[in-house]
């Protein structure tokens, strides 16, 4: 039983209440039997002065049921709690994102295209990353780090906005990639360490063994998921650039990416591999990373209360001395 911040410690006792209409109700039809009568033929003779204290005698019964209903609720035991919070999280998860912007990310198997809709998901995610730490890499002939691990998820999202396609020579280099993320998350000392790797292709450039930077991963404990982007059979990727007009051409051509690849670097990671086929299930795989890795926050709550019984045991003691001495005064001879 609460208002705000006010609550009964033991609320059972307030059943207790029942009986203060009960006692009212018999001393209403009792009390005429505790004064005595007499029966006269004739007044005549006698001097009658009106009183209004026997009238007034019922307030003794009152006084006694106001001290009882007062230590009724004093049982309940009335209090304020103020209550003050502290939260406590344990270092948080520092991620990395890898993020393939090779020519073949602007394939349109998923809308607008793959790129676009990457950008899209990879920010509502770290949306939904308060107290973790996230880094940007980017790569595809070869690799950059875009904006390291940090807390201002304004920089993060920010980052991922600007990412576009001609940044980097053109080509998939998987191992840089990978290698880059390790080597932003190797000094950390966050309790968990996590690269979410995407790509849509082959291991095709860089000088960087995705099989050795899977071992470094492995080495630093840095978990990775990777993720294979694009569609099941032909997709339209980038053909042509008008070197004119800037305007790029398409053509369907097989969508080939490296599972078994991909695969192994999940597996030696004790990270997971994910398959995005279209633009709902690239959103529900970053769904799924975000529940798999959850960082740990505890909430410490801290109760003060302010007892407020005695107040009432006060008023119940004013009232039964209050009772006595109107009793053994001005109405002792009513009794």
């Amino acid at each position: 039983m609460k208002w705000n911040n006010f609550e009964f410690h033991s609320p059972e006792f307030l059943w207790l209440l029942i009986l203060i209409p009960l006692l009212a109700f018999w001393s209403f039809y009792s009390r005429k039997k505790d004064s005595a009568k007499l029966k006269m033929s004739s007044t005549k003779g006698f001097k009658i002065q009106g009183s209004i204290l026997p009238k007034l005698k019922p307030l003794l019964y009152l006084l006694r049921l106001l001290a009882l209903t007062c230590l009724i609720i004093a049982l309940a035991r009335p209090r304020n709690v103020a209550v003050s919070k502290k939260t406590k999280t344990n270092r948080g998860i520092d991620i990395v994102m890898a993020i393939d912007v090779s020519a073949s990310m602007l394939a349109k198997d998923l809308q607008p295209n793959r790129l676009e809709a990457l950008k899209r998901v990879a920010t509502d995610f770290v949306n939904r990353r308060p107290n973790d730490r996230i880094g940007i890499v980017v790569y595809a002939g070869e690799s950059f780090t875009q904006t390291p691990i940090t807390s201002d998820k304004s920089i993060v999202k920010r980052t991922i906005s600007e990412i576009k396609w001609g940044q980097l020579e053109d080509g998939t280099a998987i191992g840089m990639g990978l290698g880059s993320a390790v080597n932003r998350l190797k000094e950390s000392e966050a309790k968990s360490k996590v690269i979410i790797l995407l790509t849509d292709g082959v291991n095709n450039a860089g000088f960087v063994d995705p099989k050795t930077a899977t071992e470094l991963a492995k080495g630093n404990e840095i978990k990775v998921y990777t993720i294979g982007i694009g569609t099941n059979g032909m997709a339209p990727v980038p053909w042509a650039r008008d070197p004119r007009t800037g305007k790029i051409s398409f053509k369907n051509q097989p969508v080939e990416i490296d599972e078994a690849l991909l695969k192994h670097i999940a597996s030696e990671t004790n990270g997971k591999y994910f398959r995005a086929t279209n633009n709902t299930k690239l959103k529900e795989i970053y769904d799924e990373i975000d529940k798999l890795e959850k960082t740990k926050i505890e909430e410490f709550k801290y109760y003060n209360y302010s007892e407020k019984y005695r107040l009432l045991v006060f008023l119940a003691g004013i009232f039964l001395l209050l009772e006595f001495l109107l009793k053994n005064t001005l109405f002792k001879s009513f009794i």
